[in-house]
């Protein structure tokens, strides 16, 4: 059954996102060896989406519109960002969260995500989680024909970024070296799987 990208499939969202980088947590902190080997990047996201999530569970006390809820997601990752990647996670939600705001489909709000991360970064690399978000919104693009369902978007989202980060070791000769993918990457790959979730039902494979 799919559903509409609404309140209550972003706290969905939030709440399968934490529990996928939950689980993904230890394998995320064990490749993470760009842009320094310090083995948080995973940690850094979970406790990134944490504070999204606590404070999406805050604003559903009073009933709120899917801005309101985008807004308090956004805004929570903000004041909780750990890390570079955190960081990072944070302002691609930031960027999701204005173009929802303003109206804009799925689509259109991961392309204003992936430019508002990219911004954000002084000396943006390829073959990390910048790359990866790049990749996400030009598949979104390409699924969002007039009459196509959020789910479906969200779903060629992640499938783009899937394979955007199987590509990362060719883009970055440090992944390459040590025989991992990008870790920044795999945590957004992770929240962009359980958005498919909150809008599909469906457990997307890590």
């Amino acid at each position: 059954m799919l559903h509409p990208l609404d309140a209550a499939a972003v706290r969905t969202w939030c709440a399968q996102a934490l529990d996928s980088l939950g689980r993904a947590r230890e394998t995320i902190d064990a490749i993470n060896v760009y842009p320094v080997a310090d083995a948080d990047t995973g940690t850094n996201l979970y406790l990134t989406v944490e504070s999204a999530a606590q404070a999406v569970e805050a604003a559903a006390a009073g009933d709120p519109t899917t801005v309101e809820a985008v807004n308090a997601m956004a805004h929570g990752a903000l004041i909780g960002a750990r890390g570079n990647s955190g960081t990072i996670l944070a302002q691609l939600l930031r960027g999701m969260a204005e173009v929802v705001g303003e109206g804009g489909d799925l689509a259109t709000a991961l392309r204003r995500a992936a430019r508002s991360a990219n911004a954000a970064v002084a000396h943006p690399v390829a073959g990390t989680i910048l790359t990866v978000a790049a990749a996400a919104a030009d598949a979104a693009e390409v699924a969002a024909t007039d009459d196509a369902d959020p789910a479906v978007v969200s779903r060629a989202a992640w499938a783009g970024a899937r394979r955007a980060l199987a590509e990362t070791p060719e883009q970055l000769g440090v992944l390459a070296d040590a025989g991992v993918v990008d870790a920044g990457g795999y945590g957004l790959v992770a929240v962009l799987g359980a958005l498919v979730t909150a809008l599909t039902g469906e457990r997307t494979p890590p």
